[in-house]
């Protein structure tokens, strides 16, 4: 069940190969993040218990290493793609673990920092194995960072039916990142990325009344019947985004604003703006309190219908899809629609060596547009998200 689970990570396996000749003995210093979330989709549906462990070791000042490792236990229920009304199931249960590794090695080059990051993610039908390499150019007596980035991503993915399938993703990163003053700092950044092989949803389907005509008391009779069917996603994505964030220290108000605003496009005909806005406010020496708010909204997939009755051309729907045209999915998160998170996180600093730290944040989706750009509104979630952290450094 690998499509609703967060990003991938990485591979434990390669420790030692990024670590030929560094002691963790000789560290001069070691910082580690342990959290706990929870994310608790209302009316039964989807619910993520998820345990995180992060560390970032400081051999020397021109070397460290940071880690990750990620737990994630998945249950309840989803949507099909099926019609509320219809005969076929509207939810389907789950249930799935994904475990999760990453590690990244940085090095310190002049006015350049490099990092090589490797990942890899497991489930029960997913396989996710991932590389990427980074620079820092600080430049203009530190005022200035210009930031450049590849990545690749192999997955495979297991589809009950077939053979095991094939999905590769390539992203390109440039930032730049500008003090403007000694409170300011501008942040802009843009990603191409780009996926091809196998990118269907193999859990979802979509609906359509086929018409079939039996005898019934000896009189020949059209009867409906509602089938589902697999989702037939384009085997290739191409999207954009570009993002701008802005941070403001308020010495004032002992706080800080910070605003980041992104928007993306693909091939897919998906068009996304998000405002995601914080802010960090201090309380005393040992307290933190940040309340924030963040806003998405997106158009539809242009082969977003809510069933196959809408798409033309399909006679005989294939019984396992591979992206050829036409194209069709009822997903409800290829729909026109927005959502909304408001939340809180307070932090507090136990000590000079270990923070505690509790977030809350609800989350509310909706459809948006036309009917025949959104899905029914029972496919749209809200959820509670409680995550609570432990900060220990050294």
């Amino acid at each position: 069940m690998s499509r609703f689970l967060p990003p991938p990570l990485a591979s434990v396996s390669a420790l030692p190969l990024l670590l030929p000749t560094l002691s963790l003995s000789a560290a001069e210093g070691f910082r580690s993040d342990t959290s706990y979330q929870l994310y608790d989709e209302s009316d039964g549906r989807i619910q993520v218990e998820s345990w995180y462990f992060r560390g970032e070791v400081e051999f020397t000042p021109d070397t460290s290493l940071r880690f990750q490792l990620l737990r994630d236990a998945i249950s309840g229920a989803s949507p099909t793609g099926a019609q509320p009304g219809s005969l076929q199931p509207f939810l389907a249960d789950l249930e799935d673990v994904r475990n999760g590794v990453l590690v990244a090695l940085s090095q310190q080059v002049g006015d350049h920092r490099i990092e090589l990051e490797i990942s890899q993610s497991d489930e029960s039908d997913y396989l996710s194995r991932g590389i990427a390499l980074s620079d820092k150019w600080e430049f203009n007596k530190k005022n200035t960072t210009l930031s450049l980035g590849l990545n690749y991503v192999s997955d495979l993915v297991s589809v009950v039916g077939l053979e095991e399938q094939d999905k590769t993703s390539y992203d390109a990163f440039i930032g730049l990142s500008q003090l403007l003053d000694k409170k300011t700092i501008l942040t802009a950044n843009m990603t191409v990325g780009y996926a091809e092989g196998y990118l269907n949803d193999s859990y979802k389907s979509i609906q359509r009344t086929d018409i079939f005509t039996l005898p019934v008391g000896g009189v020949i009779t059209d009867i409906p019947v509602d089938i589902l069917y697999r989702e037939n996603r384009p085997d290739s994505r191409l999207r954009g985004v570009f993002q701008l964030q802005a941070t403001r220290y308020l010495t004032r108000f002992q706080a800080s604003l910070d605003a980041v605003s992104r928007i993306s496009y693909d091939d897919y005909g998906v068009l996304s703006h998000s405002l995601q806005i914080e802010w960090r406010q201090k309380l005393g020496n040992k307290f933190q309190i940040t309340p924030f708010f963040r806003h998405y909204q997106q158009t539809a997939a242009d082969f977003f219908y809510n069933t196959l009755d809408e798409v033309s051309g399909v006679n005989r729907p294939q019984e396992y899809p591979m992206g050829r045209g036409p194209h069709y999915s009822a997903d409800y998160r290829l729909s026109s629609l927005s959502s909304l998170s408001l939340g809180v996180k307070g932090r507090c600093q136990l000590s000079e060596n270990v923070a505690l730290s509790l977030t809350y944040e609800h989350y509310a989706m909706r459809g948006t547009g036309a009917a025949s750009e959104r899905a029914p509104a029972a496919a749209y979630p809200k959820a509670n998200i409680w995550t609570l952290g432990v900060t220990v450094q050294f």
